[in-house]
């Protein structure tokens, strides 16, 4: 399949502003991104482009930062390739070790997570994936149920089937991410954990422990309530993929009629992840 290569180009663009246009672009379909001096290429597959779209998104940032772009179609890419040549092993807080199958193992590390992305986000790398396991290696999950929402590669999820969650339900609405979520629960001999390719329509009907949702601002605001119909009394939350202000305290007046209240949260450049409990 052929791709669109869009390459962006800035002037005085700020690194957090730069990833929130990644991250709106993911939402319109953009799966892959590469850096470059001037600012970054994303790619989409070609019948899923729109010209329409892509300036909708650009509108949000009117007035932020200067940017322009070139369109051209390209041939397909080995992206598996592509990733390989980036993917460094990760170690977080000198608990969990990060790395793909073509990384030596290090069984001196408690938690070891194998991951083949692909495509697919959660490698570790971006900071509200590493705020979201260090907040999993904080938290007791032993013989809990847990849901991933936008598991990505489900790194979250393996992880917390390592430290004993007793299942585990993780999803995501790309189906490149579905599959990969179950490629690497097999990897890690994950054998308690369902995946599932959809949105907040196919969170099954039980109760959960703990949830996860790393994934933007409007989408959980969105879930938000679906989030409450299935966690216990006594639950935790761990939120992700937006911004301290004025994100956090939209989602804190988003749960609060729910009893879900905030806790605390973590800072990593411009980006948070936050723990919430329901009373």
């Amino acid at each position: 399949m052929n791709y669109i290569q869009v390459t962006f180009s800035f002037t005085a663009i700020e690194e957090y502003q730069q990833d929130l246009l990644i991250a709106e672009l993911g939402d319109i379909g953009f799966n892959t991104f590469e850096d470059t001096a001037a600012g970054f290429m994303a790619f989409i597959d070609f019948p899923a482009y729109s010209e329409d779209q892509l300036e909708k998104v650009l509108e949000q940032f009117d007035g932020e930062f200067q940017c322009s772009y070139e369109v051209a179609e390209i041939a397909g890419k080995n992206w598996n390739e592509e990733w390989e040549k980036n993917f460094e092993p990760l170690i977080i807080s000198d608990q969990c070790y990060v790395r793909a199958t073509f990384h030596e193992p290090r069984p001196q590390y408690p938690y070891e997570i194998v991951i083949d992305p692909k495509m697919a986000f959660g490698t570790g790398h971006h900071q509200t994936t590493t705020m979201m396991i260090q907040y999993l290696l904080d938290t007791d999950v032993e013989g809990k149920t847990l849901l991933d929402m936008g598991c990505g590669t489900a790194i979250l999820a393996i992880l917390a089937a390592k430290k004993g969650a007793s299942s585990l339900v993780a999803i995501d609405n790309d189906e490149v991410c579905y599959l990969s979520a179950i490629e690497n629960a097999a990897l890690n001999n994950i054998v308690n954990m369902k995946a599932l390719c959809g949105g907040k329509e196919v969170i099954p009907d039980q109760t959960f422990d703990v949830i996860l949702a790393n994934i933007n601002r409007n989408i959980l605001l969105d879930q938000i309530p679906s989030y409450n119909d299935v966690l216990r009394p006594g639950g935790s939350i761990f939120f992700s993929g937006f911004y301290e202000s004025p994100d956090l305290d939209m989602i804190r007046q988003a749960c609060a009629p729910f009893g879900i209240r905030y806790v605390n949260h973590k800072k990593t450049g411009e980006w948070v992840a936050a723990y919430f409990k329901k009373d």
